[in-house]
């Protein structure tokens, strides 16, 4: 329900004279509340109240506004129970169906004693007046007459009174109506919050059966991964067979490389030997040829003694001199050119 519009020149005017008579903020901010719901029929907010009164933080009409409605909600509460009825919409409709019979219940009951007010005094005031008059009908028909007057008059009186609690009751009727409207809303709402629920279980229904449809695909995606984890395994299992080959066969070309590299080893020590062998024989053959000198010169000595001797000696002589030159040929040749090693073939691993 929309709140009417409200003329603020007189509720400024009212605001002001509240601000002298509640100086607390608080208490101005529960006058004003009071002041709107009650005297202008206007549901108070919390901006609205900012911008009429204009004290304190934001926070404080925020406040005296919830305290004004639930001290009302306190004073008039009208509890509805229903099966499966939120309590909030519990709250709610219990609080309007409060409001509009509060409402109609202070309304009725304030036109209905002033009405039974005015009728008993009218009463009374017929009633004496009979009474006069029937006391003075002995006396004078004209006093008769006027009597009969003021009774008609009384009598008019009594129907604009029963007029005018016709009227109080077409009021009542009317709030009575205002209520049944109300409770057709709730009747409303509460349908429409039955569809909502509806709709709801529709939609979670759905939810479910897409769940389900994730939850299958996701099985099927696990399976695909764990059957793709499967082969990189086995080709990972392959790749290090294969490394592990790979390793082994390293290791063993290293090993003949090692006993290729002491067999190398062995030869060079072979050939040094041999070498100082050779250095020995040249020693020994440098000695012999010294001492063939000798000889030579003692054949020389000796020439007259021989011939036959003598050429014999110049013979061997000459070969033991070939044979000093082979060696002294051979041992250049050994100190000059180096020792081949034999070659052997490394695979890297």
């Amino acid at each position: 329900m929309e709140n009417p519009i409200i003329n603020e020149t007189p509720l400024i005017a009212e605001i002001d004279k509240l601000r002298e008579q509640f100086p607390a903020t608080q208490d101005l901010y529960r006058e004003v509340c009071v002041l709107l719901f009650f005297r202008y029929g206007t549901a108070p907010t919390a901006n609205k109240l900012y911008q009429l009164v204009r004290k304190g933080s934001m926070s404080a009409p925020a406040e005296a506004l919830n305290k004004f409605w639930a001290d009302l909600r306190e004073k008039s509460r009208v509890r509805i129970e229903h099966p499966d009825l939120p309590d909030a919409l519990k709250t709610a409709a219990g609080e309007l169906t409060a409001t509009l019979w509060t409402a109609a219940q202070a309304a009725a009951s304030e036109s209905l004693t002033l009405l039974r007010s005015e009728a008993q005094a009218a009463m009374t005031e017929a009633k004496a007046t009979v009474e006069a008059a029937e006391a003075r009908l002995a006396g004078s028909q004209e006093e008769t007459t006027r009597t009969q007057v003021q009774l008609q008059q009384t009598k008019e009186e009594v129907a604009r009174l029963q007029q005018l609690l016709a009227a109080e009751r077409a009021t009542r009727e009317s709030v009575e109506s205002q209520l049944a409207k109300a409770q057709a809303d709730i009747a409303a709402h509460l349908e429409a919050q039955e569809s909502a629920r509806r709709y709801f279980a529709d939609e979670m229904e759905k939810l479910r059966i897409a769940s389900q449809l994730d939850k299958e695909r996701f099985a099927s995606s696990e399976r695909r991964f764990l059957q793709e984890i499967d082969r990189e395994r086995q080709a990972a299992t392959k790749l290090q067979k294969e490394l592990d080959h790979a390793r082994q066969e390293n290791a063993r070309v290293q090993n003949q490389h090692r006993t290729d590299l002491a067999a190398l080893q062995s030869q060079v020590g072979d050939l040094r030997q041999q070498l100082g062998g050779l250095d020995g024989r040249l020693d020994s053959m440098t000695l012999e040829r010294d001492q063939l000198a000798n000889d030579v010169r003692t054949a020389h000595a000796q020439q007259a003694d021989s011939i036959a001797k003598h050429a014999q000696l110049n013979l061997e002589i000459d070969q033991w001199r070939q044979r000093a030159e082979n060696l002294e040929t051979e041992i250049a040749r050994l100190k000059v050119t180096p020792v081949k090693k034999p070659k052997a073939t490394v695979q890297s691993s």
